[in-house]
Parts: C-alpha cells; structure tokens; sequence
C-alpha cells in the first residue's frame, strides 16, 4: 500500500475539507449579518433624510417656500432624489416648477450630472429621470450618450429625459431611431413622444418623404399611435402607394378629410385589408353620403369588411338611430341586415 492510497490520508482529506467548508460557511453567514446591519443602517439612514426633507417638499408644493434650506449632507442625496422624482412624477403644474426650484438652490442639478457619468445603473436612471424633470439643458450630451446604449430600459429613460429637456430636438432624433428599432414597441415609442406630438408630427412629416417603401409602415404607424395629423400631402402619397402594407398604414393614420376621395377610391379595392382600413377611416372621417357606400360594403364577401363597414356607418356622425332603422329596412340582402343588426345590438350594450 503506498502512502498516497494510505486510509489515513483520505481521512485527513476529508477532514480539512469539512474544516475550510466550515470556515467557509461561517465567513458566508458573517457576511450576511454585515450586509443586513448595513441594510438596516441605510434604511435607518433614509428615513432620517425623508423625515427632514418630506416637510419642507411639502411646503414648497403648497407654495410655503422656505426662505432658507438648510444644507444637503452627503449620505441624504440618493433618499432626497428618489422622493423628489416621486413627487415630481405624481404632481403637475406650479408644483413641478417649486419642487425644481428647491433642487437647484440645493444644487442637485449638478449632482445628477455627475451621476449620469459616473453612477451605477440605479442611479444612472434616476438622474435621468431628474435631469428630465429639471429640463436641464447641460446634461443634453450626456444624456444622447446614455440613449445609445444597449440596455432598452437605460435608453428608453434617456429618451424620456430629453423629450422633457428639448422637445423639438428630441423629436428630431428620436423618429428616426424609433423607425429603426423595429424590437421596439410603438407603445413604447408613444409613451415617450406623447411630450412632443407636435415636434413629433413635424419631424414625421419631414422624414416620411424620405424613407424607403419598407420604413414606411412603421412611420405611420407611429404617427398613428400619436393621434398625430399628417400634412395631405404625406399622406396622400402613402395611400396611392403601390405597397399595401404603406397604404394599410396610411389608412389607418386619415384623421381629416382632406383625403376623402382616395379613401372612398380604395373601398373598391382588390385587397379585402385594404377594404377593412377604408371603411374604418369612412367611419372617421365621412359624410352622409357614404353611407350608401359602406351600405354597398356589407354585402361584401369578407366577413370583416361586412363587420368593419357596419361600425363605420354606426360611426357617421350625420347618420342618426333613424337613418340606421330605416337603411336596415332597406337591405334586401339578409346577410348584409343582419350584420348592420349586429353592429347596432353591440353599440347599445358598449
């Protein structure tokens, strides 16, 4: 038996292993009772810091603004932040404006541009929302190099913020990349453009003219989730595009009636899409003498065409319940009465 297959040996193994596995362990759980003292410590710490802070917020919202603040210690600006960004993000108007003036008398702008270079994550992101709040116009490049990265929720938080520091600018930027990332919702894309509808219509109107026939579906789909209105042009030309996801899309964004006659034009057309997004924006945006066009469309033989030209003719607002009673009266096709009847049952019960 040599020394290295030896019984003793692998005893005296095995116990120095359980001896390092138990100092391990003890190491381990020394650990966790550091880190919950510390956790406890900055809890105890925070709520010292909103104590002091919370009533004087308090009073600059109600407009009591303090003569004199007193000084911001070191260990109470993360806890002072995260409520101030609450506060912000639940209140509106004068309140805002009181709220940023206590912040920049203390200094914060400063010290969230600071953050926004050299925080971690977490504070990286609520120094945008700050910096955002505040409209600080220092932090624009920062915050364009913080938009760029990889991370959907640090960019998206960087688009918000210069939404509210620049809206015009940030529209200008932010419609050309939101038709890029096509990984990104359009409700994404809406919740952050809704600050700047307008900007963002502008820039909508001066960038669709340019884009390839593939871009353009999502362009107008954006313009679409903004409510936003498209000059007749831009969207006269989407709606006489030989693509029909364009002119799906551009269906979809008609809001005036400026261009009824293409619309009324693409009822017939050979798609039944096509036929679904004409008869909804007829709803939106026709006369009374439509409706014996949508009327002519619920004998169509899609289904949903039929379906779609009820709800529009429902929508027409010169069409009254008795001009619906009576032009259901009038179908001679059952099929075509009974989907009117359907569309008029599920209005009562909405």
């Amino acid at each position: 038996m040599t020394p290295a297959t030896h019984p003793d040996a692998f005893i005296s193994a095995a116990l120095w292993t359980g001896f390092a596995a138990l100092v391990l362990t003890l190491l381990l759980g020394l650990q966790i009772i550091a880190m919950r003292m510390l956790l406890r410590q900055r809890q105890r710490s925070d709520a010292r810091a909103l104590a002091r802070w919370r009533p004087l917020l308090n009073a600059a919202i109600v407009g009591d603004m303090p003569q004199a603040l007193p000084p911001l210690r070191r260990g109470e600006r993360l806890p002072f932040l995260r409520l101030w960004a609450h506060l912000q993000g639940s209140l509106r108007g004068e309140a805002n404006e009181a709220l940023n003036e206590v912040a920049r008398r203390l200094g914060i702008d400063a010290y969230a541009r600071g953050l926004l270079v050299r925080g971690n994550r977490p504070a990286r992101l609520l120094s945008a929302l700050v910096l955002g709040h505040l409209h600080d116009r220092e932090a624009w490049p920062a915050l364009l190099r913080m938009a760029a990265q990889p991370d959907n929720t640090v960019s998206l938080t960087a688009l918000w913020a210069l939404v509210r520091v620049d809206p015009p600018a940030a529209a200008d930027y932010m419609v050309p990349l939101f038709i890029e990332r096509e990984e990104w919702a359009l409700s994404l894309a809406a919740g952050v453009l809704q600050q700047a509808t307008e900007a963002a219509a502008a820039a909508l109107a001066r960038t669709l003219p340019a884009l390839p026939q593939e871009k353009l579906p999502r362009a107008l789909r954006i313009a679409e989730a903004l409510h936003a209105t498209l000059p007749v042009g831009v969207l006269g030309a989407a709606l006489a595009s030989a693509s029909m996801p364009v002119v799906i899309a551009g269906l979809r964004g008609v809001r005036t009636p400026e261009t009824l006659p293409q619309v009324r034009a693409l009822l017939a057309h050979e798609d039944w899409q096509v036929r679904v997004q004409a008869a909804r924006a007829l709803g939106r945006v026709g006369e009374r003498a439509d409706a014996e066009r949508l009327a002519a469309l619920l004998g169509d033989r899609e289904w949903w065409v039929r379906y779609r030209a009820a709800e529009a003719l429902l929508e027409l607002p010169a069409l009254s319940r008795a001009d619906l009673d009576a032009l259901r009266a009038s179908l001679t096709d059952r099929f075509a009465a009974d989907m009117l009847s359907q569309a008029m049952a599920e209005s009562e019960t909405k």
